[in-house]
């Protein structure tokens, strides 16, 4: 189902909408990803907050982040597409809003885990692109690296709207990034002949925690 701004942006209050009619770039949408919100820790329970929701609370993790990003891309009418990174079963998936720019790919992202946000637009394609977050993509208490799929990207239009405005979770686009087809990253290479994480990249990380920023 196609969306326009007219139908589906029209439920935004007009401060709102000033900020996804600022956002017409995804260098300003990464900006605002990283400066403008806070990263959702679910202390009250898990969420997976509309776009309007998200900028109301000023607070995204990564699938809300991700959907903040392809709404900005959406109303600049600009194609909005949303890919899911598949973690082990120790790990957390992880959502990216892929983009392309002079036929290359690129990423918006959201994460509390450094490494794991914005892509350059230098990818020949999404595989090449999610590939890229493999070596970052660790679980930081065994250091064992966790990304295991990737799917194809979702165009958003394809999904109901209210994604965009609704009051409720919409945790229905968890449900159809899950059953979108996902290709296997490590192509056999047995998990268990991976390396860990760097340690170096591990302190870092554990550093950063420990001030108390995720």
């Amino acid at each position: 189902m196609a969306i326009s701004p007219r139908d589906a942006f029209s439920r935004f209050p007009k401060g709102l909408l000033s900020v996804l009619r600022r956002l017409d770039s995804p260098n300003k949408i990464q900006d605002y990803l990283d400066k403008g919100l806070e990263y959702n820790e679910e202390r009250d329970g898990e969420t997976c907050l509309s776009v309007l929701e998200a900028l109301r609370q000023g607070r995204a993790h990564c699938i809300e982040g991700a959907m903040i990003a392809a709404a900005a891309r959406l109303y600049h009418k600009k194609p909005a597409l949303l890919l899911d990174l598949r973690a082990n079963s120790k790990d957390d998936d992880h959502v990216i809003m892929p983009f392309k720019e002079k036929g290359r790919w690129g990423a918006v992202a959201q994460s509390h885990f450094m490494g794991l946000g914005f892509r350059e637009p230098i990818y020949s394609s999404t595989a090449e692109l999610a590939r890229s977050y493999f070596e970052l993509y660790y679980d930081i208490d065994s250091a064992k690296k966790t990304l295991r799929e990737y799917s194809l990207p979702l165009d958003v239009r394809t999904l109901r709207p209210d994604w965009l405005y609704s009051k409720r979770n919409v945790y229905y686009v968890c449900t159809v990034l899950d059953k979108v087809r996902h290709y296997n990253v490590l192509s056999g290479f047995p998990a268990r002949m991976l390396r860990q994480a760097d340690s170096r990249l591990l302190a870092a990380e554990k550093l950063l925690r420990a001030q108390g920023k995720k």
